[in-house]
């Protein structure tokens, strides 16, 4: 029998061969929002993993979305041509499909890349005034962030729907809203963060409002039938923050909309979270999220072992599992999933006579590649 985790799955029109999916993973490596040569090797090794769904970093929809002056953005015709010329290379050798999520860093950008501290970049040396709910920093002593006015609401929610039609014309297959980790929508729809009192704060319906706003104008923009999920934080990690019950309505009301899949993190809002990290930490999160909605979800944090992946499907926990620093340790690692748990797993042609003895039947038959 096949093992759950190397089961097909179908959202909207599209099948996925197996469940793993690859998490969006930030490079901080662009320049002007423009994907070149370190995304073709970037993405081109991680297409080549036989896992079902490859996404694509959080792509800013307008210029003071990035999280840093280095993220890729989709807010043009140059940084759509760019993602273009990327996605033609990786797709002679690949027929993976390919997942955009869209973003807004909110009050979380203007920030520099991890490897050179994270912190805030003043306005004389490159940094922006960010936008945000309310005027609210992220951490004491940071420069507040500027609040939303009435003209930001169209603005920017279009600016989310011109992403989603720039990937849908580049054919990317599967697109997914970023409301979690702290960014603009998940500063929205938390109470520490949003503090505003008009018709986008202050109650659960109006904390919602913007987000489901964006999400319909998204659904709307990218093309029928190509599946649009969100990704949310199941919960702030913070007293009287943003948490699972709430998660859940706003997932249902996700639902009612058209949405296909949820993608089920947690945290990344406050300073004060306090995250009890262990081995799928935040599986629970996803497996409630499935029970109450009957929406497909995506587990992830601390998945690392093909064992822990395969017990979260077949106990019907989630219905997709994500990879994302444990990929880029081991770029092959749904190759070895594979070995483990007596699955076949598509490869490339040129790596056929990689497998090892005791796995001579772990590659299946058919080329992958569209050449």
């Amino acid at each position: 029998m096949t093992p759950h985790l190397f089961r097909p799955i179908s959202l909207g029109d599209l099948q996925l061969e197996n469940r793993i999916v690859i998490a969006p993973m930030c490079q901080y490596s662009l320049r002007d929002g423009e994907a070149g040569d370190w995304h073709v090797i970037h993405l081109g090794h991680l297409a080549l993993s036989g896992a079902g769904l490859l996404f694509i970093e959080a792509t800013a929809v307008e210029p003071d979305g990035r999280i840093s002056p280095a993220d890729l953005g989709l807010w043009s015709d140059a940084t759509e041509a760019a993602l273009g010329r990327v996605l033609d290379s990786v797709r002679r050798h690949s027929a993976v499909p390919f997942g955009i999520q869209i973003s807004h860093a909110g009050r979380k950008g203007s920030s520099r890349a991890p490897w050179d501290g994270g912190a805030q970049i003043p306005l004389g040396e490159g940094g922006w005034t960010c936008l945000a709910p309310s005027a609210v920093p992220v951490h004491a002593g940071e420069r507040e962030p500027a609040a939303f006015e009435a003209q930001d609401f169209a603005r920017v929610r279009e600016a989310f729907a011109a992403t989603a039609r720039r990937a849908g014309r580049l054919g990317l297959d599967v697109a997914e809203v970023h409301a979690a980790h702290g960014y603009l929508l998940h500063q929205f729809l938390s109470p520490l963060s949003n503090r505003r009192t008009d018709a986008y704060g202050g109650s659960f319906e109006n904390r919602m409002r913007f987000p489901l706003e964006v999400f319909e104008a998204v659904r709307a923009a990218f093309p029928a039938g190509r599946p649009v999920g969100v990704r949310v934080s199941a919960t702030d990690w913070v007293e009287d923050g943003w948490n699972l019950e709430q998660t859940i309505a706003f997932a249902q009301a996700l639902k009612d909309r058209g949405c296909d899949f949820i993608d089920v993190s947690s945290g990344g809002l406050s300073a004060q979270q306090r995250i009890p990290l262990a081995p799928g930490y935040q599986v629970p999160f996803a497996d409630a999220v499935k029970r109450a909605t009957g929406l497909p979800t995506i587990a992830v944090g601390l998945i690392t072992e093909p064992t822990q992946a395969e017990t979260i499907l077949a106990t019907g926990q989630a219905d997709m599992v994500a990879i994302a620093r444990g990929i880029l340790y081991d770029p092959r690692w749904p190759w070895h999933a594979a070995a483990e748990l007596g699955a076949e797993i598509r490869a490339p042609r040129q790596y056929w006579r990689s497998q090892p003895r005791q796995h001579k039947e772990l590659f299946a038959a058919a080329s992958i590649d569209r050449r």
